[in-house]
């Protein structure tokens, strides 16, 4: 049962959400900005900082919940009825082949990886994360962004928040006791923005160059690439269309037919 729970990601969800709420609730009972804007009657700060708590919270959980792009079905399978369309969708070139997964024997699209935390394959594999407990794929990188996006401001706000906070006394063991909340929150908060802010850059930088961090750091074991020059990437099409493509571009993407485009030596 205790296996179960610890798989499901029950535990790293309640971590995440309840250390969330307590900072929260630490910044707000402290004689800090957003506790001064309430005595005063101003509550438009205090609200906007709740609200922007809560979208991050949900955008967690939807990055977490969310389907990230699990190869559900064999892709040979599903051509039966229909070869024509699948060739044309996949074309046989020398170095773009379709590969079976040696784990869940499904054959895999390409840029599509095998989890074995999640112990599935995900079509465009980024990266298992830990920290949402889910993969990070073709179906929710982009959201995983925009949720990183929100965090680093939320982090920065409240970094802001719990300085403000901090009152000075004549003697430390005084000052640590008035203070020792706030100093705990502000040291998550530090640790975490520098976190979220170095996660948020390497993401930007492969968003904007149509890689992921598998490809990254695999790219000399990966077959698709490995036949390539060691900064070719032919999945890019400029960073401004890489961009448009990562945030605004919906559904499954053939990507056997992108690279097909960029084949040097078609069969």
């Amino acid at each position: 049962m205790s296996q179960n729970v610890f798989r499901s990601g029950f535990l790293v969800r309640a971590g995440h959400t309840m250390l969330t709420w307590v900072i929260t609730l630490i910044l707000f009972l402290h004689d800090t900005d957003l506790r001064r804007c309430e005595e005063r009657g101003e509550l438009l700060l205090p609200l906007l900082f709740f609200l922007l708590v809560v979208l991050s919270v949900l955008l967690y959980f939807a990055v977490s919940l969310m389907d990230p792009g699990f190869v559900l079905t064999d892709t040979v399978k599903d051509a039966e009825g229909s070869n024509e369309e699948m060739e044309s969708m996949i074309p046989q070139t020398s170095t773009a082949r379709l590969r079976r997964c040696g784990y869940c024997l499904l054959q895999q699209p390409m840029r599509a990886k095998h989890c074995q935390t999640c112990k599935r394959c995900v079509r465009r594999f980024d990266h298992h994360c830990p920290w949402v407990e889910n993969c990070v794929g073709e179906r929710n990188h982009r959201w995983f962004l925009v949720y990183l996006m929100v965090q680093l401001l939320t982090l920065l706000w409240a970094l802001h928040v719990a300085t403000s906070g901090i009152s000075p006394s004549a003697a430390w063991r005084p000052w640590l006791r008035t203070n020792g909340f706030l100093l705990a929150a502000l040291a998550v908060a530090g640790v975490f923005s520098a976190v979220v802010l170095l996660l948020l850059g390497c993401h930007v930088y492969l968003a904007a160059v149509n890689c992921t961090t598998w490809e990254f750091m695999s790219r000399h074991r990966i077959s698709y690439l490995k036949a390539r020059g060691d900064e070719e990437n032919p999945f890019d099409r400029g960073v401004l269309c890489n961009l448009w493509d990562f945030f605004c571009l919906c559904g499954t993407v053939a990507w056997e037919r992108v690279y097909a485009r960029h084949d040097p030596n078609p069969a």
